[in-house]
């Protein structure tokens, strides 16, 4: 499939905050205040005729924003371009352009200012509850900074995934935020090359020096399984994720660490390797249940194959806690829903997002502070009633 054919989720048609600001969240077509969009006549870079202006060939311009606030052109220019203003500043230049009806030429400001105001995401699985969760909130901070996104996933595809990669670029992003699966060091590597940032998310590359935003999933598994040592639980159960990738890796490194410092066994036949998905938890856990000498808890290490094996031990005759305790991953509704209610690790997916997008917006400005950052946030273990004191 040719890469320009569903290749990407355009979230904002390229439009910046100015464009957006005075009228519904849900309508971010390029629009002239009070007119149709077909009806709009772009003039110069941040001016545009409105359609049903009282005062044929007067356009709004940044000039006439200025005027109407009191604040320098610089000022407007400023906030417009994602800069920092003061908090009344802002309000002001708000209202101002809402009440002139000033939108911003995009391909004019482009042009001039080597700038479209969008950032590339790139993410796994555009069905990832965790991964869309992140997007949500990656996506509200760059709005409030002038930048609209455009949305891929590559359906844990390494030949997708640098096709995407690809195509974003293509595109004249401004920047990207990235989840990778891997083995693109080689493609990341000739965007930093081109002073084109780059934010990697939930999994670093092997080698390359990138600003990255990662949880700390070894001691999240750690605190999991440690709270079920607590409890007299021996014999533990994980469904972990695919081998190949950074946080399933982590997250099983975690538990075997905390079995070696409480001096435990690790059962190789109690560890099953997933692939995130929910039929995995679902067989994966099926498969627990009917061993031999099965688990007395089971850690499953991520929402979806959770939800998987939720499901499985629904089918079964199986009790939860009295005959086997678990512990879920990634989401707190789910652990609400489910009867009795699921202990859980939580991410800090709000943070992850906001994290993520702050520091883009930093790199866009120019200030290359402490790169490459690294930021490792933790997670939190959430209480429930599907951990019983084992005998």
């Amino acid at each position: 499939m040719p890469p320009d054919q569903g290749s990407g989720l355009p979230l904002a048609d390229g439009e910046g905050l100015a464009g957006s600001l005075g009228r519904g969240r849900d309508d971010r077509r390029r629009v002239a205040i009070g007119g149709n969009p077909s009806q709009a006549r772009p003039t110069s870079a941040g001016s545009v005729q409105p359609a049903d202006s009282e005062a044929p060939g007067i356009s709004v311009t940044i000039k006439d924003v200025a005027r109407h606030t009191g604040l320098s052109i610089a000022t407007i220019s400023k906030f417009i371009n994602g800069g920092n203003v003061l908090e009344r500043n802002r309000e002001a230049i708000a209202q101002a352009i809402s009440d002139l009806g000033f939108h911003v030429n995009e391909i004019a400001r482009g042009l001039k200012t080597s700038r479209t105001m969008t950032v590339g995401v790139l993410i796994p699985d555009l069905e990832n509850v965790f991964c869309t969760s992140i997007v949500a909130h990656i996506e509200n901070t760059l709005l409030r900074a002038g930048y609209s996104s455009l949305i891929c996933d590559y359906r844990e595809d390494r030949a997708l995934e640098r096709e995407k990669l690809e195509f974003l670029a293509k595109k004249s992003v401004d920047g990207f935020i990235y989840m990778p699966l891997g083995n693109q060091e080689d493609v990341v590597a000739r965007f930093l090359e081109r002073s084109l940032p780059v934010i990697l998310i939930d999994r670093p590359l092997s080698g390359l020096a990138c600003d990255t935003v990662l949880v700390d999933n070894l001691n999240a598994a750690y605190g999991a399984i440690e709270h079920l040592i607590h409890h007299g639980h021996r014999r533990i159960g994980i469904i972990a994720g695919p081998p190949g990738v950074y946080t399933a890796q982590e997250r099983l490194r975690g538990y075997r660490r905390v079995h070696e410092d409480f001096d435990l066994p690790i059962a190789d036949d109690l560890i099953l390797e997933g692939d995130y998905s929910l039929e995995s938890g679902h067989r994966l856990m099926d498969q627990l249940l009917k061993r031999p000498d099965p688990p007395s808890a089971v850690f499953v290490t991520n929402y979806e194959m959770t939800l998987g094996a939720i499901m499985a031990l629904n089918e079964s005759p199986i009790r939860v806690p009295d005959e086997l305790s678990i512990i879920g991953f990634d989401n707190q509704q789910l652990a609400r829903i489910v009867k009795p209610a699921l202990t859980i690790v939580v991410q800090p997916i709000q943070a992850i997002g906001e994290t993520a997008a702050a520091l883009l917006l930093k790199r866009l400005r120019g200030d290359r502070a402490g790169f490459p950052a690294i930021h490792r946030l933790k997670t939190r273990l959430v209480m429930g009633a599907s951990v019983k004191r084992s005998d």
